[in-house]
């Protein structure tokens, strides 16, 4: 099978996709991955043909952060030509592969074109529940209330705004390529997430499928070696604390609440600065404080005491994975969700929201952690996933090389 892979975005939207792409490449399947620059170094290490698709979210939020109030005030400078330049070189990027079977992410709004322009079938990854309309929970993201009769409006809602965007996705890109056809339908929908944190919805029609979470097996490359930090690790009793590509607030003053806090309580910290969202000042530094861009959570988190995070998707399911008890510090978007997710099945604290962090909020969370012992069960059983081998059958199945 020729499949292409089509994603962009944070490390949670890119990472399901590598490790995707490598369960392809390991089955002897030829693998076409298109992804933004910030990702193509770890796109060039899954063993499938790169496409470079022409954007850098990376660039972008170190120039600007994360607010959705000054991605609305630049959109027409900066968001709108990046949006249209990824869309372009996604498009190129479906041409030049000729794949038997298209999966992409929710960003990429000329998928179902480019689907209709190959006539080849299109699967679409839903990273977040935010697309298959349901009773059980509102759409991912939006600040309302749980009402099973109105829950389907939410989604509804959603569905509206992304039609606005694909008919100015196509008109940008047919400005440079010519006409497109009319875009096809998604033929199925996967979901990435694992039943234990989110069971999957009574109402959801057949085509729209729960794989669970897409990550490498447990003997996958986690990266260089690190000897600081496995020393760090070894010496015990270490909370991670770590809000992934959200740059937005005071970064400073933010690392300065964790550290003093958790030193407070004798914790040695690990912090990890993604893309912005801690910044360590000098004055803190100390034996008890390793700082690190970034970590493979697979094998830095079950080895912590405990965690503080942001709640994105990616990490609400590392924690879990992990057995680590943690505080949900969510920002925006779809976090919140996740959060409460966490927190209502039992498998991490509180949630603290990351506008309103402040000390005495995060002692009250990290006083409310589930007990270890409790969160052995559920991380066994999504340990016992496989859900990339589970998305793998059904892009087979779509393009006609495997019986449903």
């Amino acid at each position: 099978m020729r499949a292409l892979l089509v994603t962009a975005g944070s490390r949670g939207d890119v990472a399901p996709f590598l490790a995707l792409a490598r369960h392809g490449v390991a089955r002897g399947d030829e693998v076409h991955l298109a992804v933004t620059h910030e990702a193509r170094d770890d796109a060039d290490r899954t063993g499938a043909v790169v496409h470079g698709l022409d954007g850098d979210f990376a660039a972008l939020i170190a120039a600007q952060g994360t607010s959705p109030w000054t991605a609305l005030r630049t959109y027409r400078t900066t968001m709108a030509p990046m949006l249209a330049a990824i869309e372009r070189s996604a498009v190129a990027a479906a041409l030049a592969a000729a794949p038997d079977v298209l999966l992409t992410h929710p960003k990429i709004l000329t998928a179902g074109a480019i689907a209709a322009r190959r006539g080849r079938p299109w699967v679409r990854a839903e990273i977040v529940p935010t697309l298959t309309p349901t009773r059980a929970f509102p759409a991912a993201g939006l600040p309302v209330p749980n009402v099973p009769a109105l829950n389907p409006l939410t989604f509804r809602a959603l569905a509206a705004g992304a039609r606005l965007g694909e008919r100015a996705a196509r008109r940008r890109v047919e400005r440079d390529i010519g006409p497109l056809p009319p875009g096809a339908a998604p033929t199925r929908t996967v979901v990435p997430v694992s039943p234990v944190l989110l069971p999957r919805p009574d109402d959801w029609p057949a085509t729209t499928v729960v794989t669970g979470r897409w990550v490498d097996p447990p003997d996958g490359a986690a990266g260089p070696p690190d000897p600081e930090l496995d020393a760090f690790l070894a010496a015990g009793d270490v909370t991670y604390a770590g809000f992934g590509s959200m740059a937005r607030g005071d970064p400073r003053a933010r690392a300065r609440t964790i550290v003093d806090v958790l030193r407070a309580r004798g914790a040695r910290i690990l912090l990890v600065t993604g893309w912005g969202g801690l910044e360590v000042p000098e004055d803190l530094a100390g034996p008890d404080v390793l700082v690190r861009r970034s970590v493979d959570h697979a094998s830095v988190l079950p080895r912590c005491t405990a965690a503080l995070h942001h709640a994105g998707a990616g990490t609400a399911h590392a924690v879990v994975a992990a057995g680590v008890p943690s505080v949900p510090v969510p920002m925006f978007a779809d976090q919140p969700f996740w959060a409460r997710r966490l927190h209502a099945a039992g498998l991490a604290g509180p949630p603290v929201p990351g506008g309103r962090l402040t000390a005495a909020r995060l002692d009250r969370g990290l006083d409310a952690l589930p007990l270890r012992t409790d969160l052995a069960g559920p991380a066994a059983r999504m340990a016992a996933e496989d859900g990339v081998g589970v998305a793998w059958g059904v892009l087979e199945e779509t393009a006609g090389l495997r019986r449903p």
